[in-house]
């Protein structure tokens, strides 16, 4: 299909200075009603129904406020959001407008970021929100973000979307440790290179197997992963009860996760 690109003018104005040349361009494309972010190569980095654009598009990035089956919905705005790799800025956005909570967001190309505010409807900086421009891998191992984070989603792909970015045990546990006790981390696992069951297993080893659910994956190849600070089993009654609230409050389809959502082990 025909798709209308654009490219964002990395200008003084439009890109923090801190942000590294060697990182891939950032475009968009328009098709429909949907605009699409990328990252140099056709491949679909985000995106945003450019008619809602606080709503989820993409069924995996709706996947990832599967920690919401966690929480109660009251409880919900009380809660810290982070996100590592900001995308199109869809939970971000989310977090920040749908469930407001407080949100912070760490994103390592300027460029997303000032594409994220030009063209993806990002909101400015305020009381509640926070966007980084820094590594994740070095930010979440800066003692004031320990223990934090309510839900920590983790979305770290090169242009290339190969695999992620940061993908070791010891990433995993600083993770953790960003959590609080309640508190679940969220992961697209998506790659080319069939890297899916080495990241599980590496995200087992860091919080234990006990505490990780995983989604069948999607039509795309996309399988997110939960994990929780502290592993626990609630009653499918429960689990339904959540995931109407869910789908009340919020427009999430909630009830259809309780049918591709389970616990490894």
């Amino acid at each position: 299909m025909a798709l209308k690109t654009k490219s964002i003018s990395a200008t003084p104005s439009s890109r923090p200075k801190a942000a590294a040349p060697t990182l891939p361009e950032v475009n968009f494309s328009d098709y429909g009603d949907v605009r699409y972010l990328h990252l140099g190569t056709p491949w679909i980095q985000g995106s945003m129904l450019m008619d809602a654009p606080f709503d989820i598009e993409l069924e995996y990035v709706q996947r990832m406020m599967a920690w919401l089956l966690f929480f109660d919905a009251a409880e919900v705005p009380r809660l810290h959001a982070m996100q590592l790799g900001l995308g199109s800025a869809a939970l971000t956005k989310f977090c920040y407008k749908k469930l407001r909570m407080k949100t912070t967001a760490v994103e390592l190309n300027g460029q997303v970021i000032s594409a994220c505010r030009l063209w993806f409807k990002l909101p400015a900086d305020d009381s509640r929100l926070t966007v980084l421009l820094a590594d994740a891998g070095d930010e979440i191992k800066k003692p004031q973000h320990a223990a934090t984070v309510d839900a920590l989603q983790v979305d770290l792909y090169d242009h290339e979307a190969a695999a992620p970015v940061l993908d070791t045990p010891a990433f995993y546990a600083h993770c953790r440790e960003l959590l609080t006790d309640n508190g679940v981390m969220t992961v697209n696992l998506f790659g080319r290179d069939s890297s899916y069951e080495r990241s599980l297993e590496k995200i087992a080893e860091a919080f234990g197997p006990q505490a990780v659910w995983a989604f069948r994956p999607t039509r795309e190849g996309n399988t997110v992963v939960a994990a929780q600070r502290q592993a626990s089993r609630p009653e499918r009654p429960f689990m339904v009860q959540r995931a109407e609230a869910i789908e009340s409050r919020w427009g999430l389809p909630a009830s259809k996760w309780l049918r591709l959502f389970k616990p490894l082990q």
